[in-house]
């Protein structure tokens, strides 16, 4: 859809300009994200290929990640015309599915995510230009105690910045984590479920330990600019055209599959 037809404010477009962030409330309604609840707890397949990734401190934060839209739920979230048209409107003009994934950070074990960019892991994939952003959909409700999402507002400013081991993640430098939140405004992204943060991928951010009797799920869905095709093979796909589903596609996916609720 053309720049002038778009769902972003022109507010909202000076917001992801000023902050590398835009958090837009409930994207998804409360019917469908009870259908995608319903659909990843029972999803035993992926719950079972999830991997984990250790913070600092050994605590455990799983992850089931996937680089190509296939027939489930996730993937029909992941091409969705609410999220995609708005990518295209950030990031300025065709994107396409980079990968996505569920996090699951769960009750009183998650392991916290320490301070990282994501274009700081992408740029390594061949990915020359940060064109290149994320949408994180709330699942369940986030807050501080259950480790919600951490951003340093307008931090994306930085450029990109190097990143080394931290436990099993790789992270940013304390000294310059440090430095920048001298700069940058911390700010918790607290949601409930079907609440969506678009962000920038050189935007730094992290999450604490789950510390809460709640789990904490997201799905994040990752899209890079067409015109930024990596140029070498890498962890996760080079261009391929995007094919975007309508407002009633999760409703229509779950009447396919005899999904209720």
């Amino acid at each position: 859809m053309s720049i002038a037809a778009s769902p972003l404010t022109d507010a909202e477009l000076a917001a992801w300009q000023r902050d590398g962030y835009v958090f837009i409330r409930s994207l998804f309604d409360r019917d469908e994200m009870q259908l995608l609840l319903k659909y990843a707890r029972g999803d035993e397949q992926m719950v079972g290929q999830a991997y984990g990734r250790r913070d600092a401190t050994g605590q455990v934060t799983k992850l089931a990640l996937y680089n190509h839209a296939g027939d489930d739920l996730y993937s029909v979230f992941a091409k969705s015309q609410r999220i995609v048209d708005r990518m295209e409107q950030l990031l300025g003009g065709e994107v396409y599915l980079y990968h996505f994934k569920m996090m699951l950070k769960e009750p009183r074990v998650g392991g916290a995510w320490e301070w990282h960019q994501d274009y700081g892991y992408w740029y390594n994939n061949g990915c020359l230009l940060p064109h290149m952003a994320s949408c994180l959909i709330a699942v369940d409700r986030a807050t501080r105690a259950n480790g919600c999402l951490q951003v340093l507002r307008g931090s994306h400013e930085m450029g990109r910045l190097d990143h080394g081991k931290t436990g099993d993640q790789v992270g940013i430098e304390q000294e310059r984590v440090d430095a920048a939140m001298q700069m940058f405004p911390l700010e918790y992204i607290e949601a409930v479920p079907g609440d969506a943060l678009f962000f920038h991928g050189n935007l730094l951010h992290r999450s604490d330990q789950n510390t809460s009797p709640d789990p904490r799920w997201s799905l994040i869905s990752c899209y890079n600019a067409a015109r930024n095709n990596p140029y070498k093979e890498g962890r996760h796909p080079r261009y391929n055209r995007l094919e975007r589903v309508d407002d009633e596609a999760v409703r229509q996916w779950a009447r396919e599959h005899q999904l209720t609720l």
